[in-house]
């Protein structure tokens, strides 16, 4: 963990508490959740510019978790068995295989790069209020250069 970051542990720990309910009413549960943001890491763009700069989420690896979602997505309650298939698994495995399939998986990553992207925003929007913005773009600045 960088310097940066550590100054921001409190913070984070304090966004994730807020977010819950966020995530809560997304398409993903809270082990998903986990999952997601541990495929992500912040960054800060325009470290330099006092009024450019923002944190911005690298979803770069967010692609090769999706599969890992799927198989926590299929686990029952507390990650258990799985859940009775409804019987569409077979249905959606020939489509895919026959080249129909939808976009559920695209979507999917859509849909956590907003939500990431979103807890990004919420994570400096504390930082600012709380007085810590300047000192974070700062270390992160020295850090890079």
């Amino acid at each position: 963990m960088s310097n940066w970051t550590d100054r921001i542990v409190s913070d984070r720990m304090a966004v994730d508490r807020e977010f819950s309910d966020r995530v809560r009413a997304s398409e993903f549960s809270n082990q998903e959740w986990g999952l997601i943001m541990t495929a992500v890491e912040f960054e800060i763009e325009d470290p330099g510019d006092p009024e450019q700069a923002r944190i911005v989420p690298d979803t770069e690896n967010l692609p090769q978790m999706m599969p890992e979602l799927e198989k926590v997505g299929q686990a029952g309650p507390g990650g258990g068995a799985p859940q009775q298939d409804s019987g569409t698994g077979v249905l959606d495995a020939v489509r895919g295989a026959l080249g129909l399939g939808d976009d559920g998986g695209e979507e999917r990553l859509d849909a956590a790069e907003r939500l990431v992207g979103e807890y990004a925003t919420e994570l400096q929007t504390r930082l600012e209020d709380h007085g810590k913005w300047t000192d974070v773009r700062e270390a992160y600045h020295d850090e890079e250069h």
